[in-house]
C-alpha cells in the first residue's frame, strides 16, 4: 500500500506504509548507488589488462594513469557543490541531479574516440557520483532507524563489489572480442545502476531531518513513523525521535549552529566533529586498496601471475571474496563498534603490506625460477589484505562521517570527506602505476610505513557511535544531547519510559515556536 508523502521539494514520493518494504527500498538505493562506484574501479581494472583497450588510445604509464586517475577531478569538484545541494534542493533531488552527470559520463566514455574524450567523460562520471554518493550518505543515515543504519548506511559501499564483480565479470566476457566493444560495452552497461536509482528514488521518503529544517514538520513525524512503526504516528518510539530532532536543530538553529566552512574551522567542537568524521574518506584512500583497485594486473606481475586471463579471473574471485568480507565487516560494525573494527582491520593491513612487500622482493630478485609456494603465497595475502580492507573501510566510508557530524555540518563534513579522498585517490592512482614500475616492492613497504600512525589516530581520537541516534551522538561531543527524552533504544527495549501527554504538549509548543521563527 503506498501512500502520497509530501516532500518539500519537486520530487515527489509514494512511500510504502511498511517499515520492512520502505526499509528494503532504501537498501537497494543504497546498494545501485554503491554498485556504479564500484563497477567503474573493477571495470578500469579489467580495461586496463585489455590489450584492445591499451591498443586503440596508444596508452604508456603515464596516460593509463590519467585515463583511470581522471574519475577523481571530477570527484574532487563534485563536493564543492554536492553539500549545497544536498541542504538546499533537499536530500533526493540531489541524488538525482548526481545520476543524471553520471548518465552523461557514460555516455561519453562508450563513445570515447580519444583519451582527450575518454577523460572528460570520467571527469563528468566523478562529479555525478561524487554528487549523488555524498547526498545518498546523508539522506540514508538520516532517514534509516538507528537500530539499522549500520547495515542500511554501510550497504552504501558494500555493494561497491557487486557492482565490481558485475564489471569483472563482463570484461571477462567481453575480453575476448576483436573489437573496440570489447571495452565499450563494459562502459555502456555502467549506466544501469543511475537509471535504477532514478526508478527507486519516487517511492522513498525525503530525509526528515531535512523536513523539520525547513518547517515542515508533521511530514517530518509522517516519514520518521514510515521508517520506524508501519505508519503509526503514535508509537512511542516515533514520538521520542521526533522529540530528539525538533529539540536539537532547534537549538542548533538558537546556537546559531547553521555555519560557514570558516566558522567550523574556529569553532572548536563543530571542528573536533569535522576532523574526525572526514578522517574515514582520506585514511581509506591511503591504506593501500588503490593499487588492488585500479592496478591489479600490475600488482600480480610483481606476484608472479602475469596471464591475461589468469589476472581477469582472479579479478573476478576478489571481488567476491572482498562483497564477503564487507557484509562481515559491517556486522562488526553493528555488533562489535566503529572503533575497534577500524582499529584491529587496520594493524592487519599493516601487517598484510610488509608481508607482500617481502614476497614481492623474492620473486622480483629470483624472477621465474621463483618457488610457486612464494608465488601462490603472495597472491593470497592480496587477497587477505583487500579482505581485511573491506571489512572496515568498505562499510565506514558513508557510514562514519554523517554519524559524527551534526544537522548544520554534515552535508558539508561528509563533502569535505569526499573531496579530501577524491584529492588523493588523484594523487595516488596516478602515481601508484609508476612507482610499481620503478621501484616495485618497496611501494609496498612505504605504504605499509605510513599506514602505521594511522592506527594511533584512530585510538586516540576516534568516538564511538554504536547503538546511538544521530541527535544522541551530540552528547560525546557537547557534553549532552539536546533533548530531555530518554535515549530511543532505552524506550524500544522497554527500560525507559515516556510520558506521551506531556511530550505531545511540548512537542505542540515547539512546533509553533519553530514555524515562528
Amino acid at each position: 500500500m503506498l501512500r502520497k508523502t509530501p516532500t518539500g521539494t519537486w520530487l515527489p514520493a509514494w512511500v510504502p506504509e511498511s517499515t520492512t518494504t520502505l526499509s528494503i527500498l532504501l537498501i537497494f538505493c543504497s546498494a545501485v548507488q554503491s554498485c556504479t562506484n564500484g563497477y567503474d574501479g573493477s571495470m578500469l581494472n579489467g580495461l586496463n589488462i585489455l590489450d584492445s583497450y591499451l591498443d586503440y588510445f596508444h596508452l604508456n604509464p603515464a596516460t593509463v594513469g590519467l585515463n583511470t586517475a581522471s574519475v577523481f577531478i571530477g570527484g574532487i569538484i563534485g563536493p564543492f557543490v554536492s553539500g549545497v545541494m544536498a541542504d538546499r534542493l533537499g536530500r533526493r533531488p540531489a541524488i538525482f541531479y548526481g545520476c543524471i552527470f553520471t548518465l552523461i559520463g557514460v555516455i561519453l566514455q562508450t563513445a570515447a574516440q580519444n583519451v582527450g574524450m575518454f577523460v572528460v567523460a570520467r571527469v563528468f562520471l566523478g562529479f555525478g557520483t561524487a554528487i549523488s554518493g555524498i547526498a545518498s550518505g546523508v539522506y540514508l543515515s538520516e532517514t534509516f532507524s538507528s537500530r539499522y543504519r549500520a547495515w542500511g548506511v554501510g550497504l552504501l559501499n558494500d555493494f561497491y563489489y557487486v557492482g565490481a564483480l558485475l564489471a569483472a565479470g563482463i570484461t571477462l566476457g567481453t575480453g575476448k572480442w576483436q573489437s573496440t566493444w570489447a571495452w565499450r560495452a563494459p562502459s555502456l552497461f555502467q549506466g544501469i545502476f543511475s537509471i535504477l536509482c532514478i526508478v527507486i528514488l519516487p517511492f522513498i521518503p525525503e530525509s526528515p531531518r531535512w523536513l523539520v529544517n525547513k518547517g515542515m514538520m508533521a511530514e517530518a513525524r509522517m516519514v520518521i513513523a514510515q521508517t520506524n512503526a508501519n505508519g503509526d504516528e503514535d508509537d512511542v518510539v516515533v514520538l521520542a525521535v521526533y522529540k530528539e530532532i525538533i529539540d536539537t536543530l532547534r537549538w542548533e538553529k538558537e546556537e546559531n549552529r547553521v555555519m560557514t566552512p570558516v566558522q567550523i574551522a574556529k569553532n572548536p567542537t563543530a571542528r573536533k566533529r569535522l576532523l574526525i568524521g572526514m578522517s574515514a574518506g582520506p585514511i581509506s584512500c591511503v591504506v593501500g586498496n588503490i593499487i588492488a583497485s585500479y592496478y591489479l594486473g600490475a600488482e600480480l606481475d610483481t606476484a608472479g601471475i602475469t596471464s591475461s586471463d589468469a589476472q581477469l579471473k582472479a579479478n573476478v574471485v576478489l571481488n567476491v571474496w572482498c562483497l564477503f568480507c564487507s557484509l562481515v565487516g559491517t556486522y562488526l560494525l553493528s555488533s562489535w563498534g566503529r572503533k575497534p573494527t577500524a582499529m584491529m582491520t587496520q594493524i592487519l593491513l599493516v601487517i598484510c603490506l610488509f608481508i607482500i612487500g617481502g614476497l614481492s622482493k623474492i620473486y622480483a630478485d629470483n624472477g621465474d625460477s621463483t618457488s610457486g609456494s612464494v608465488v601462490y603465497g603472495n597472491v593470497a595475502v592480496i587477497f587477505l589484505f583487500q579482505g581485511f580492507y573491506s571489512v572496515a573501510w568498505t562499510p565506514l566510508l558513508y557510514l562514519y562521517p554523517p554519524e559524527v557530524m551534526n544537522y548544520s555540518i554534515r552535508a558539508t563534513g561528509l563533502a569535505f570527506s569526499q573531496l579530501m579522498l577524491n584529492s588523493l585517490a588523484l594523487v595516488l592512482v596516478f602515481v601508484m602505476p609508476i612507482g610499481i614500475a620503478n621501484i616495485g616492492w618497496k611501494m609496498y613497504m612505504v605504504n605499509a610505513g605510513w599506514d602505521i600512525p594511522i592506527i594511533a589516530i584512530i585510538w586516540y581520537f576516534w568516538v564511538e557511535t554504536k547503538g546511538k541516534t544521530l541527535e544522541e551522538i551530540d552528547a560525546i561531543f557537547e557534553g549532552h544531547k539536546h533533548s530531555d527524552v530518554p535515549d530511543v533504544e532505552l524506550i524500544r527495549t522497554g527500560k525507559a519510559t515516556l510520558d506521551v501527554s506531556a511530550i505531545e504538549s511540548q512537542l505542540e509548543k515547539e512546533v509553533i515556536g519553530m514555524k515562528s521563527e
